[in-house]
């Protein structure tokens, strides 16, 4: 007789299970739509401008990639470290992009996250472009702003023990940019940071990047800029980095010998700038290449 009641209770505990992974699916979406839509004060003390969510800052979701057609993802896995998962949808960001990105989270500081953002064009360009600002500067900030609009991301960080952190864009997609107009007669812009970026600051998880250094990188070395953003997600004063992973993180398909000699350059670089004191390329403890960097003193 038992052995006949089994099954149907098997049925009632898999429809009882069932039933309550349901229950929570619905709450987990109505808890990113409901931060999604609430207006959320970002907070981020001792910045200007230069600050960015570490998980953002090692995976390839921004990439010092050559100039020309840009790669189309669609919902593809970023190179990332393990204790995340991010996927992307939309045009490759470049550095130039990450500039921009930073620029407006700093000038959305004093409005609550979600409201309405003005801002003057020409403002925005001299901060985040030295030199004379034309038409040229014009046309690609426009073009820089739709891309982020359009860019879709989905976000999934990991305590060490495996165990989810946060989640973002998961049921509601997630763009940089969550609205975005342009007054031709004021020339100004005016745009919305989606909530969700103060889930990606929180518990301290954002590096304060040195922006003066930063606007004084040199042209065509982009890399410079991968790497100070990546060293600044950690107070070690040695970093090591694996080679493959790096080229791969800053989606660079040549061969690793011209990767080497870009990364040789970039490396020259943020030693000119007393960002780094010393770099060496070497064999790392399970025979693979990897870079080592020694943090200048004034940058621990």
């Amino acid at each position: 007789m038992d052995a006949g009641l089994a099954p149907a209770r098997r049925l009632t505990y898999e429809r009882a299970l069932a039933h309550v992974q349901q229950r929570a699916a619905e709450a987990a979406d109505r808890s990113e739509k409901t931060a999604a839509e609430t207006p959320r004060q970002l907070f981020l003390p001792g910045f200007d401008i230069g600050a960015f969510p570490n998980h953002l800052n090692r995976s390839s979701f921004i990439a010092p990639i050559a100039r020309g057609r840009r790669k189309r993802h669609q919902q593809t896995e970023m190179v990332t470290r393990k204790d995340c998962a991010l996927q992307y949808t939309g045009e490759q960001l470049d550095e130039a992009d990450g500039d921009l990105i930073m620029a407006l989270i700093a000038f959305a500081q004093p409005f609550r996250l979600g409201a309405a953002v003005p801002l003057n064009r020409k403002e925005l360009l001299r901060r985040i472009k030295p030199g004379g600002i034309g038409s040229t500067q014009y046309a690609w900030l426009y073009t820089s702003m739709k891309r982020l609009r359009e860019g879709v991301l989905f976000l999934e960080a990991r305590k060490p023990d495996g165990t989810i952190r946060y989640t973002v864009g998961k049921m509601h997609s997630f763009n940089v940019l969550k609205e975005l107009d342009y007054d031709g007669e004021s020339e100004t812009y005016t745009y919305i940071l989606d909530p969700r970026w103060v889930t990606m600051f929180g518990n301290q998880e954002y590096s304060l990047i040195d922006w003066g250094k930063r606007m004084r990188i040199g042209r065509g070395l982009d890399m410079a800029k991968t790497l100070q953003r990546l060293l600044a997600t950690s107070s070690d004063s040695v970093q090591r980095y694996a080679l493959d992973w790096l080229k791969a993180k800053m989606e660079y398909t040549s061969p690793m010998r011209k990767f080497r000699t870009a990364l040789d350059a970039a490396c020259d670089e943020l030693k000119r700038l007393e960002i780094i004191a010393n770099k060496r390329v070497e064999d790392s403890t399970k025979g693979k290449l990897q870079l080592v960097l020694w943090l200048h003193r004034g940058d621990q």
